[in-house]
């Protein structure tokens, strides 16, 4: 049998490259302009292997019962890899993936195809374009990855942007979004403050090390109309292999402070990881 070699191709936002892992036989890692996106185990799709992926993943499992199907809204599709996380662990549950970048949906069709009947249904659009003509009350979770490269687009970022999340979300709903920053967090504490004003409840996982500004890193931003069950996410993110700290009341208004939210006109891109902290190869 032959062995897997990279893949390299321009895709509508830069260059991405496949790359085998070298341990696991049917497992690639994705990037666009050395900026990973994604890591997909064709054979283990419940393999995980970057922490915000896990994270995201951990707030799937605490919607519902396990096994049960939902429906679920994926901004940003990369590899795919959270919607196969679905499909495998709640069968019979309908997704829709929205991805912007054609070029790279292709690319992951030809090399990294989701299995038949597997409920994903993959569109080539704009994530907000999407929101705004998603019907309201139509998902009980819509997941946020969007990053231009490292980045995540401006006009994902603002209090418009989180009303319209919150009106496809139905009333027993849950928001994830992997977002990136480092201190000060002025962006982080932006969305926050954001998506406090659009939803009664919010909370953030994070690395402790991140969130005492040690590093530039991944954190995930929660949010519902209803209760979150903080409990059973700080169970799960605390034993993972890669631990989390899940914040919320008045430790996690603490840490957005003064945050004001922000408008379309004002928005901004995420910030630039420093010293290309998420670059590989």
């Amino acid at each position: 049998m032959d062995e897997p070699i990279p893949v390299i191709r321009d895709v509508d936002w830069g260059v991405a490259k496949l790359m085998p892992d070298v341990d696991r036989p049917r497992a690639w890692l994705l990037t666009v302009d050395g900026a990973p996106q994604s890591y997909v185990d064709l054979d283990d799709p419940t393999h995980l292997e970057f922490e915000y992926a896990r994270r995201l993943a951990h707030v799937v499992d605490c919607t519902a019962g396990p096994g049960t199907p939902l429906d679920v809204l994926h901004l940003g599709g990369g590899g795919l890899s959270l919607p196969r996380y679905t499909a495998a662990t709640r069968p019979g549950s309908r997704q829709d993936v929205v991805e912007a970048d054609r070029g790279l949906l292709a690319l992951v069709a030809e090399h990294l195809p989701l299995p038949g009947d597997c409920g994903v249904h993959v569109h080539g659009v704009d994530a907000r374009a999407w929101l705004e003509s998603a019907p309201a009350a139509s998902a009980d979770v819509l997941v946020a990855d969007v990053f231009g490269g490292s980045r995540v687009p401006a006009h994902l970022t603002s209090v418009e942007y989180a009303r319209l999340a919150g009106r496809v979300l139905r009333p027993g709903g849950i928001y994830a979004a992997n977002l990136a920053d480092g201190a000060p967090f002025a962006f982080l504490r932006s969305q926050l403050a954001n998506f406090a004003a659009v939803f009664a409840e919010v909370a953030l996982i994070a690395e402790p090390g991140v969130l005492r500004g040690r590093r530039f890193g991944n954190a995930v931003l929660v949010a519902s109309h209803a209760p979150i069950d903080t409990a059973a996410l700080a169970r799960r993110t605390a034993a993972d292999v890669f631990p989390a700290r899940v914040e919320s009341g008045p430790s996690l208004r603490r840490f957005t402070g003064e945050a004001r939210t922000v408008r379309d006109e004002d928005a901004v891109e995420s910030p630039e990881p420093p010293g290309g902290a998420f670059r590989v190869g």
